[in-house]
């Protein structure tokens, strides 16, 4: 059923629209007991997100009780990032989702399933793992809160995400990613129906249908000078707010570019971008729209591990982003690397394939670290002088010495591909 919805290409949405727009659904909803909230954490700054948790203590005050980022496998928020993103939301309303130890398995999806969905891909059963929280709390609303975006592992990403990912556990996390990767990437991003979402779809179904979950999504693009707008706002607790959702973001966040791109750089923020694991959004964003032998350039001034997760850092430092054949093969002959599925999907995903180079310029992990993982170095203070982000433009730029290259200030808020590699 659907509480709310509201979104164009052109709407720019203030916080007091929002405000209006989730009152309006929470009045549909009644009266509630307990309250708990799911919003991302601070990687997900840009969606919202936070404005609308803050707005949600602002409608409920001590009926929510709870508020638990969907971390995956991300580390904890810092008690700086909570006060930044969540203004005046307690600090001691917020629980730590510990992905490898406070979950419970809602369900099994069969392996003959996950077979049929993914073209005989993978045939293992997956579990419907979320945190104990949702179970345990005596919680009356589950308010799930982020941003419909394309995503390299689920097409787009959020709705029952948020929830199987987001506070989901280590097996579900890693099977899930693991689908995804051996489907195909560029089969899966920019698509709301594919091999992953029908696995959720399927928990959700069959598994979830007790919890009192409520989607709030958001779809936030840039404006011509590239502002972010918040472009819509649907509520509502099946898939008919997320369909809509996705619609909606597939025309804001994604750029079919007019010929395939010889030159990118990629700017990542340091306050949100101190890792691989996320910086790769750089690869997974722009690979549909790079050329054969194209260079990819990301300038990286925070980048100082690969995973934000120790185990999974080892095995990247191990493994490295070595292609699909190659890290196939490593899940086939190595234990540590098929117990962590979500890490060989990840590698996976940060490959080329050989197709175009990447050139990683980090603020604090060294040349002899970035190239042990197959990416090429250059020193950050010299590339960034070169190409400095304050000075570029998104899109195509023309350097003064004749160069044209093709920018992109956040590969997080967008998805770029070229007709060929992007058909439907």
């Amino acid at each position: 059923m659907i509480y709310y919805q509201f979104g164009s290409e052109t709407a720019d949405l203030s916080t007091e629209d929002l405000k209006k727009g989730l009152f309006e659904a929470l009045d549909k909803l009644g009266k509630k007991n307990k309250v708990l909230a799911i919003p991302p954490d601070y990687t997900r700054f840009h969606s919202r997100a936070g404005v609308l948790t803050t707005l949600t203590y602002e409608y409920y005050g001590t009926t929510l009780t709870d508020v638990l980022p969907a971390l995956g496998t991300h580390v904890p928020m810092s008690d700086n990032e909570i006060e930044h993103m969540y203004k005046n939301v307690p600090k001691n309303l917020f629980r730590i989702h510990d992905w490898r130890n406070d979950v419970v398995t809602l369900g099994t999806v069969p392996g003959t399933y996950v077979a049929e969905i993914s073209d005989n891909r993978v045939s293992y059963d997956w579990p419907a793992q979320v945190n104990k929280m949702l179970i345990d709390g005596g919680h009356d609303l589950i308010l799930s809160i982020g941003q419909v975006v394309p995503h390299e592992v689920i097409g787009m990403a959020n709705y029952n995400k948020n929830i199987f990912v987001g506070t989901g556990g280590s097996e579900g996390i890693n099977k899930s990613h693991y689908v995804g990767a051996a489907y195909g990437m560029e089969r899966i991003m920019g698509r709301a129906n594919n091999p992953v979402r029908k696995l959720l779809n399927y928990a959700s179904d069959n598994f979830a249908t007790h919890l009192p979950i409520v989607y709030v999504l958001t779809v936030v693009g840039k404006d011509k000078d590239g502002t972010l707008k918040t472009r819509g706002l649907y509520i509502g607790d099946d898939t008919e707010a997320f369909e809509l959702a996705a619609d909606l973001s597939l025309k804001v966040n994604f750029e079919m570019v007019e010929k395939p791109l010889k030159k990118v750089v990629v700017y990542l923020d340091p306050t949100e971008f101190k890792s691989t694991w996320l910086g790769n959004k750089s690869i997974y964003r722009t690979r549909m729209a790079m050329a054969d032998g194209a260079e990819l350039i990301v300038l990286a001034p925070a980048l100082k591990e690969f995973g934000e997760d120790k185990t999974i850092d080892k095995l990247i430092r191990k493994y490295g982003y070595c292609g699909t054949p190659a890290t196939l093969k490593a899940v086939e002959e190595n234990e540590d690397l098929s117990n962590n599925l979500g890490a060989a999907a990840h590698l996976i995903h940060g490959s080329s394939e050989g197709r175009f180079s990447i050139t990683y310029c980090p603020g604090h992990l060294t040349k002899e670290e970035i190239e042990s993982v197959f990416f090429k170095y250059a020193p950050l203070e010299e590339m960034i002088k070169k190409y400095d982000p304050e000075k570029l433009k998104d899109g195509f730029n023309i350097m003064p010495d004749g160069e044209e290259i093709f920018f992109i200030s956040n590969p997080a808020v967008g998805l770029w591909a070229h007709k060929d590699r992007f058909v439907d």
